[in-house]
């Protein structure tokens, strides 16, 4: 729950930086960038269309549409790799998942901007199980009302999960690296309902 304790927010995320062996992980990661059908997609900025910093792909059952940053996406069919991951998490959660976000960071130039996930379809308190592949990379929540900021190394086989009013009172985001060699790729599992109509960010 997230309270107050000694002036500082406290977020509601349960931190698990050893999910998976290094073996594990370095074998999903190999996995993921064969198996996944990868794609850049374009979005609106103040300075015109420009492409998304990273790479994508969306997964998930079928009808399990999201929509975020004016970006429909329709689901592919789970792959054996990301299929095996939702089942873990699931487990470690308590939760089930029918879709997954898959960010493929590049290089230390590859980034995500401040946002919540605070979509319709995705309800007002959503778990988010969050899987971490590779190079590791800082994750920043800051909280909305105060400023504060928490900050985690997302370390290759690392699992964070964003629970109750996480999405609500907080943003987060992946900042750029410059000079960071190597690839990290991570995938947001949760779960989506049937609101279909364009979201806002």
């Amino acid at each position: 729950m997230d309270d107050m304790f000694g002036g500082v927010p406290q977020v509601d995320i349960d931190w698990y930086p050893h999910w998976l062996s290094p073996d594990e992980a370095t074998l999903a990661l190999s996995a993921l960038v064969e198996e996944v059908h990868w794609k850049q997609d374009l979005i609106r900025t103040p300075g015109g269309i420009k492409p998304l910093p990273r790479l994508t792909a969306w997964q998930g059952d079928p009808g399990a549409v999201y929509v975020y940053s004016g970006i429909r996406n329709e689901p592919l069919a789970w792959t054996p790799t990301v299929q095996a991951l939702k089942s873990l998490a699931e487990t470690t959660c308590g939760a089930r998942f029918n879709s997954v976000l898959l960010n493929r960071y590049r290089s230390g130039e590859d980034s995500m901007g401040w946002h919540a996930d605070r979509e319709a379809e995705l309800g007002p308190e959503p778990v988010i199980a969050s899987v971490s592949l590779g190079t590791a990379r800082r994750f920043d929540l800051r909280h909305s009302a105060t400023g504060a900021v928490r900050a985690f190394e997302l370390t290759s086989g690392s699992l964070l999960v964003m629970r109750g009013r996480t999405q609500q009172d907080w943003r987060h985001r992946i900042a750029k690296v410059p000079g960071l060699r190597g690839e990290r790729i991570n995938l947001t599992f949760r779960f989506v309902s049937a609101v279909d109509k364009p979201s806002r960010r």
